[in-house]
This record gives structure tokens, C-alpha cells and sequence, in this order.
């Protein structure tokens, strides 16, 4: 398994992995935008924000973003801010988000950056994501109807906790 940056040169390929890993979202009525992503918005995910995906082999299996505090579409806290995160389905349930989340968390995040803390949104309606973040050492840290027809539940894992302050 190898791990990379998204450029412009791969935006078809990024949109056809998440039309396809969100579809499962589409039929649970959940409105992430990543589900009905096109393609000037996979542009602008690669461009604003730092988007990450995973192959293996020659095959683009998983993909998932972070937004900085600073970007134009920040997440809800001072801190970066994971979403976009998606499975081709046809390699779901091999542990494919796992591995490239620990890639982003621990290699990128902790490591090369040196954040203390990430965060992440998802819908409180869907019925097993919140429990599966919360079971990858993720807290549950607020929510919020946005607007979208679901709430967002905000969670918050520690990365590196002698540089972490409390807010």
C-alpha cells in the first residue's frame, strides 16, 4: 500500500472513488457533500485543502482530506479537521479507512506536522460512524444542525498530549 497527494491529475479518479465509496450516504439521506461531489469541488478539495488517497497496487482504494484551520472551509475548531473520507466499495470492510486514517493521524499529522489534536464531523442519523470513530480513540466534543438535514456530531482526537491545551 502506498500513500499520496492529490493533484489536478487526479480529480476523475477521485470523484469515481467518492461517488461510489458515499453511496451508501446517498441511500441513508445523509447530505455530506463528498456524496454528490463534482468535479470543480474534488478541484477544490485538492486545491484548498490537503488531500490524501491510497492505492493499492496500481488500484486508488481509499481517499480522505484534511482541512486546515486556515483554509476558506475550515473545520469547527482551531485545529485540522478530517473529512472527505471514502472506500471504493469494492474494498470496504478490509480495514482500506483505518490504515489511511492511521497514515494521516500518526505519519502525517503527529509526526511531520506535529498538531496535537484533529477533529472530524459526522452525522449523528447515520447508524455506526460516530461509534466507529469514537472506538479509534475519538471523543465526542459537540454538534450541530448546520442546515442539512442531519446533525453533525463533532469529535476530537488527542495526538500528542505534552503539547495539547485545553480549550
Amino acid at each position: 500500500m502506498t500513500f499520496h497527494q492529490a493533484t489536478n491529475k487526479d480529480i476523475q479518479a477521485l470523484l469515481d472513488l467518492s461517488l461510489r465509496g458515499y453511496a451508501t450516504i446517498r441511500e441513508l439521506g445523509i447530505n455530506f457533500a463528498a456524496a454528490t461531489a463534482d468535479e470543480q469541488l474534488v478541484d477544490k478539495n485538492i486545491n484548498e485543502n490537503i488531500c490524501f488517497y491510497m492505492k493499492d497496487g496500481d488500484e486508488m482504494v481509499a481517499t480522505a482530506s484534511i482541512r486546515m484551520p486556515w483554509s476558506s472551509h475550515h473545520g469547527p475548531y482551531e485545529i485540522p479537521h478530517i473529512w472527505w473520507v471514502a472506500v471504493a466499495p469494492e474494498y470496504k470492510r478490509k480495514g482500506y479507512a483505518s490504515k489511511l486514517l492511521d497514515f494521516i493521524e500518526n505519519d502525517y499529522l503527529k509526526d511531520t506536522l506535529h498538531c496535537p489534536s484533529v477533529s472530524l464531523g459526522t452525522a449523528k442519523e447515520h447508524p455506526w460512524l460516530a461509534d466507529m470513530y469514537v472506538k479509534r480513540g475519538y471523543e465526542k466534543v459537540g454538534e450541530s444542525d448546520l442546515g442539512k438535514g442531519h446533525v453533525t456530531i463533532y469529535l476530537e482526537k488527542l495526538l500528542l498530549a505534552k503539547t495539547y491545551k485545553k480549550r
